[in-house]
Formats: C-alpha cells, structure tokens, sequence
C-alpha cells in the first residue's frame, strides 16, 4: 500500500481515514469511506484498483466529477476512461474495445448508462473487482439527494457478479449511513466516518433583507481581491444580476450557470482553475468535481437547499488547510419560493391512479418510455421515477429489462468487405443482420422481428455483434428511445394502493420542508454553527464551542423581518383563473391552477406552453397551501 502511494501519487502518508477503507478493499471486504468534502475520498478506490484483478467501476452522478477524476488519473499514468453521451462512436468504440481488453484499470460511468441494455449487455462479459458508488447518499430515500436509479445498484451488483463494493459520500446523517449499508451488506466495522470539522473553515452568517445584500457583500469583498472564491445564488438570472453589479463596483466576476452554452462553462471553470477568473457567480452545479485547493471563500448570495448542500458547499474551500472564509447572506424571504419548489414533485392523486390503470391494462409485462409516461400522466420526470421505485417496494412491478426502441447503423466499410472478414455461421449471421434490416440512404435501422423470422437467436447475440462491429469500426451505432419493461403482478393492486402511494409523497414532501425548516433554525441559531454542522452529521469529536464561527465571535445572525405580502383576497380570483383554467380544458385542476400561480412547471404545462399566459408565477412568493386555498375558494 505505502509503495503504491509514494510512486504513483507522491505521497508518504495517508490522510486520516484513508488507510482503514484502503486496508479492508484490498483484504476482500466491501467498505464505505464518509469523509468530509476535498478531504480525500478519490484515493480509497483509486490506490486498490491498482492492486486488484479486474476492473474498478465507478458510478458518478455528474461528468464534471468524472473529467476530473479521469485528468488526474491519466496524469498519474494510471489507465481509466469514462464511456458518455459527449463522446463520438469512435472515442466511445475504443473504450469498449479497451476495456474488453483488460486495458482499463478503471472506468467511470454516470448512473443512467446503466439503463442501457447494450451497456449492460456489454458488462455482462467484463469480470469487474469493485463497484465505487460517488455520492453514495443518492441512494437513500431519506437523503438529501434521493436519485431512483441509484437505487436500482444493488441489483446490478448481483446481476454482474461484483464481489466488492465501496460507498463514497461527504454528507450522511445516522439513518442514511445505515440505509446504505444496509443495502449493500457493509459491515459496520468497515463504515470509516472521519467527521465533518474542518477547523480551518470560518463559518458566518449575516442576517440581511434582500435590497442589503450587495451593500453588504460588495465591502466584504474588497479586501479578497485576486483570491479564488465562489459566490453560490439560485436563480440564472440572478448569477448574471450579481456578477454584472459586482464588475460595476470594481470587483471582476463572472457568471456560471446552465444558460450558458457547454464550451462556454467549460471555458469559465478552465480559467477558474488556473486562477485568470478568480471570482466566480454560480449556480450550485459549479463545484461539483472541482478539486481547487486554494479557494479562499465560499459566499451564500441565496440560502442552499439544504444542511448537506451547504457542507457540499462550503468543503469546497480551504482543502490546502489554509484559513477559508464561508458566508451565509440569510433571511427568511425566500421561505415559500424553497417549500413550493417540494410541493411541485408530488403528483395529484388522479395522477397516480392513471399510472395504476395502465399497469392494469397490462397482461404480464409493461412496456415504459419514460419522458412519453411523464407527458401522459402530468408526472415530472424525477417523481415518476420515484413512483415507479414506491411501486417496485409494493410489489406491483419489477424491473425485466430494459432496452432501446430503436438501433441505427451507418456501414464504415462496404458491405461486402464487412461480411467478409468472418467465417462460415458467422459470417452468414452478420449477413442475416444486414439483409433484414430497414435500409435508408445513409442509416440502416435494425429490424429484430424481421431478423428472428430467418434464423433464430437471442436478442443480446445480436447487439453483442452491433458492438462488435461498432467497436472494430465497421459500422457506426446509435441508439434511440430507451424502453423500461416491468414485470407485472396485479395481486398487490389493491383498493388502497393509490391512497397509500400519495400518502408516501406526502410524508416525503413534510420530510422536505422539515429539511427547509431545520435548515433556517441552523443559520438563525444562538448555538456554535460548526458544533451544530457536527451534531447533525454524528460527528461526536467537537465536543465544544469553536470559537472562530459567527456565533462564538458574539455575532448570532439576526433574521431581518419578512415584507407583507399584499392578500390574496385582493386579487380577482375569476379573472385571473379564466386564461389557465381555459387553457388546461378537461385536465383543469385547482392543483394545477394553484401551480401556475406559483410558478411551478408541469409535463402538462410545457406541452400546453402556458408559461407564456398572462398570471405565470404571479404568486410565487406566496404559499402553495394559500394560492391553492385561494383558488378553491367559492366565486360568489
């Protein structure tokens, strides 16, 4: 272990934590590593991927995370790739070739490739020694980050027979802690929890109405010129709003956010790095994978999401152990505008009872197209996946298999060459493949049903050769419209079910606000901001004050008043309803009505485009249970 570390990544020591993950990975045990933000989690996956057989596998939430870790690993002169939807068919043919090779050491994927059938087609015969799951908490429900298809990875586990696997993630509490392990049968004594203190970290809270907050923050950052630093706001617009008044004052810094075009964040996070943009305004997305050792400060211009968010956050300062500074710009204004975001993920009830109807026109299998079923039913996308999980838990439907709809090929090479280069049935196979196919100008489409009618062969033989071929450079692959099938057993369909199913996106959606709530006491709190952080996270270390955050210095942050809001009895209900309610026709809900005031997206509201109707968000500072009280109430 220490030779590997010293000649590989120059290091003599392990960093506190490290060695305990490291030491039972390559004793055979599957282990998780919950280690504070920048302080190290990388290495305990990528020191005994060089000591075991086969490939390490890594599942990642964002490609941000995933380039880093492939630049820094190639710099090292350790063999890892990443198979996504960036590259070309060639870059991506040649990482398939490489890793059926046993070239690749390591290999990162996000989690939604595993939804493709010829990606798992294609695991299926590569023996593989680890599975790393990055942000490992999205696997919880009672995480901050709940993700539905990292809950599927214990399946794939089995399904590829993976001895061990290791869980990676700098924000857990208790309970997600043991639901993972759980999950992925982790002994307790191979869970190393390191504790989230960081005593380097200056944490401070200022209390200030919306109007004061650049007055505030523009003196605060006079002192910090050239030093790196990241100010976190919610909104895009608001990214540019901040950022142009901050190079109006004098103060150069630059916005990052989804608006803008990939080359263009990519541009601005190269130049971040290399210190020629040393502020930057960002939405939360900028961050994640960003390993800068020397950012000076972290400033929250908005609230974060969450408690776990903000140590996301603000770990990302100071990792060269050098003073950091982390400010909250806080009040209470924002309040409704975060509970209504929670409110807009959980389907009405007619919602959900349309899903159940479907599963029960089913005979034994349900075929899913998931953004086509999120249309249909007025479910946004990451709540259907969650009802479709609730109903796995059920009993209702299990996971078959899932494929793609449609596979093209564009032929490399002529015809006659391809097939030429195989023998006898295989030759007359790949033939057979080409012939049945649906032939246009360029792309050929394959046609399965047409293929099995002339010979006999499992669906997996075939793509298993579309591979070969893709990867041999032959032919140019693409696959389209991915297609979920479930096993279906009507048996657990009960009278009940569909009360039960809202009832669990109920308690979810309290869960959520509870989350918002006991996020605004934290900030808003008389007690040590770092000892608080520690409590939630189950670090027991700090057992007292720290004595460097806001609270010690005598500085609790006092919430401003929040403004009235006009009431909304003031409003002409009628004439404010009459636009959306026309508009949605027989789908009209007050639910619904009560989403567009609030500015609240829907499947339904984007195929309609109401956005563009006169009342879109005009309520969104109210709260949802007000606007939807309002919109029930009787016209007389």
């Amino acid at each position: 272990m220490y030779s590997t570390l010293q000649q590989y990544f120059g290091f003599d020591q392990f960093r506190l934590g490290q060695e305990p993950v490291i030491q039972a990975l390559i004793e055979g045990h599957s282990a998780a590593a919950i280690f504070p933000t920048g302080s190290g989690k990388s290495l305990c996956y990528q020191l005994p991927a060089l000591h075991l057989p086969h490939l390490t596998l890594v599942v990642s939430p964002l490609l941000a995370l995933i380039q880093d870790q492939l630049d820094f690993l190639q710099s090292k002169g350790i063999q890892a790739a990443s198979i996504q939807s960036m590259q070309t068919a060639a870059e991506a043919a040649d990482v398939y070739k490489r890793v059926s090779e046993g070239q690749i050491k390591i290999l990162f994927i996000s989690v939604e490739r595993l939804n493709s059938e010829r990606f798992r087609t294609f695991l299926q015969k590569v023996p593989i020694s680890l599975m790393v799951v990055d942000e490992a908490h999205c696997i919880s429900e009672w995480g901050h980050n709940f993700r539905p298809d990292y809950l599927k990875l214990a399946t794939y586990r089995e399904q590829f027979s993976i001895k061990q696997v290791l869980l990676l993630t700098a924000t857990a509490t208790d309970k997600v802690i043991q639901d993972m392990a759980h999950k992925f049968r982790i002994n307790p004594e191979h869970i190393t929890l390191t504790g989230s203190y960081r005593s380097n970290l200056n944490l401070s809270v200022l209390g200030v109405d919306e109007q004061n907050k650049l007055p505030s923050l523009i003196p605060w950052l006079h002192n910090k010129s050239g030093q790196a630093g990241v100010i976190y706001v919610t909104l895009q617009k608001t990214a540019e709003q901040v950022a142009n008044a901050l190079s109006d004052a004098g103060i150069k810094a630059t916005a990052y956010h989804a608006g803008l075009g990939n080359e263009q964040r990519q541009h601005i996070q190269q130049q971040f790095m290399s210190g020629q943009l040393p502020l930057i305004v960002a939405t939360i997305a900028f961050g994640m994978g960003i390993d800068k050792s020397d950012i000076r400060f972290v400033v929250h211009y908005d609230l974060p999401k969450s408690i776990e968010n903000y140590a996301q956050e603000i770990g990302r300062t100071g990792r060269d152990g050098k003073t950091a500074e982390c400010l909250v710009l806080a009040n209470k204004n924002n309040l409704n505008v975060l509970e209504n975001f929670v409110h807009a993920d959980t389907p009405e009830a007619s919602a959900v009872a349309f899903i159940i109807a479907e599963i029960n026109k089913t005979v034994s299998q349900w075929e899913v197209v998931m953004n086509s079923l999120s249309t249909q039913s007025n479910i946004r996308l990451l709540a259907l996946k969650t009802l479709l999980v609730y109903l796995e838990l059920e009993g209702v439907i299990e996971p078959a298999y899932s494929f793609y709809a449609e596979y093209k090929y564009k032929l490399l090479v002529p015809e006659v060459e391809l097939v030429g280069r195989f023998h006898g049935e295989r030759a007359q196979f790949v033939q057979t493949i080409l012939a049945t196919s649906d032939k246009a100008r360029t792309w050929h489409s394959l046609n399965l049903e047409r293929l099995q009618s002339k010979v006999q062969c499992e669906r997996s033989r075939v793509l298993t050769a579309l591979d070969y071929l893709d990867q041999q450079g032959l032919i140019e692959l693409q696959t389209k419209q991915m297609t979920q099938v479930y096993k279906v057993d009507k048996t657990n369909i009960t009278r009940e079910l569909g009360e039960q199913l809202i009832n669990r996106f109920l308690q979810k959606e309290q869960s959520e606000i509870q989350r918002i709530h006991h996020l605004l006491d934290f900030f808003a709190s008389d007690a040590c901001l770092n000892w608080q952080l520690a409590y939630y996270f189950s670090d027991h270390r700090l057992q007292t004050h720290c004595g460097h955050c806001s609270v010690c210095a005598g500085q609790p942050a006092v919430m401003p008043p929040v403004p009235d809001l006009p009431p909304l009895q003031e409003y002409d209900r009628v004439q404010l309803t009459q636009p959306i309610a026309a508009k949605l026709g027989e789908h009209d809900s007050y639910i619904l009505r009560a989403r567009f005031f609030c500015g609240l997206t829907t499947p339904i509201f984007t195929r309609l485009k109401v956005r563009q109707l006169t009342g879109f968000a005009q309520f969104e500072n109210y709260r949802f249970a007000d606007v939807l009280e309002w919109v029930r109430a009787d016209n007389t």
